[in-house]
């Protein structure tokens, strides 16, 4: 797809490269596609395609290296372009329809000056099968295991999901705060969730007694991570979206360990 004389890569099922876009659009520090995929709507977004989307296309794909970058579909391209101007936004959706058009192809001596371009030529198609093939063994036990997580029964605290994930607690409580999994009522110190998620089915709520010494028992209601959350989670961080930038985030926070 071409936007202003820009290239924007796609990979091998559709998705189109955010790192292109945001160079189409100027490429400033302040459209990077990584501060757009943090914000909450962003992931609600991605979330709801998953759900309802084709179940073997996930909408954000992330590829490491050089010629890398984040790959999503259409209609995190549309939601991107939005964010970045209406104007921007405008300039993708004509892109678009002349590629689904069948546009006339871009001038081939304009992508052989592309180095990301050059190097998708040098690859043969038997090195491509070759990649695809050891990608597929590679990822095939992962797979088996989230999806006997996700059909299993169970939920866990948060503490207890952190170390199943290998990650710290207060990174974890950080990283469902800030995009949208939990939340706390002013003046309380207990987490809950958002209903939008135990309807997804990733987190529940559980009555919990606290005791403290010369008081009366206190109930009150606790997060737990169900094993569908935990695979998703899990997913999160195998993919890369999940970094753990928010420790002094969750310094400030003063975040408290559950008592129960």
């Amino acid at each position: 797809m071409m936007i202003g004389g820009a290239s924007v890569r796609r990979d091998d099922v559709g998705r189109f490269c955010l790192n292109d876009l945001h160079q189409a659009a100027g490429g400033t520090k302040r459209h990077q596609p990584s501060d757009w995929q943090r914000l909450k709507q962003t992931e609600e977004l991605v979330a709801e395609l998953a759900n309802s989307g084709d179940s073997r296309v996930y909408p954000v794909h992330s590829v490491a290296g050089r010629y890398g970058g984040s790959y999503v579909v259409r209609e995190l391209v549309y939601a991107y372009a939005m964010w970045i101007s209406p104007s921007f936004s405008l300039q993708v959706i004509r892109a678009y329809d002349a590629l689904a058009a069948g546009a006339p192809a871009p001038d081939p001596m304009q992508a052989l000056t592309d180095p990301a371009t050059l190097r998708a030529l040098l690859l043969s198609y038997s090195e491509k099968a070759e990649i695809l093939e050891a990608r597929v063994q590679y990822q095939e036990p992962q797979v088996r295991a989230l999806l006997r997580l996700t059909q299993a029964d169970g939920a866990f605290n948060i503490s207890t999901a952190a170390k199943m994930l290998q990650v710290q607690p207060r990174h974890l409580f950080a990283w469902l705060s800030e995009h949208g999994w939990i939340y706390r009522r002013a003046g309380s110190k207990n987490w809950l969730a958002y209903q939008t998620r135990v309807q997804q089915g990733v987190l529940v709520h559980k009555a919990c007694v606290q005791r403290k010494e010369g008081e009366q028992e206190r109930v009150h209601e606790q997060v737990l991570v169900t094993a569908k959350g935990l695979s998703r989670l899990a997913e999160s961080i195998d993919r890369g979206h999940m970094t753990w930038a928010q420790a002094d985030a969750a310094t400030r926070m003063q975040l408290t360990p559950e008592v129960c």
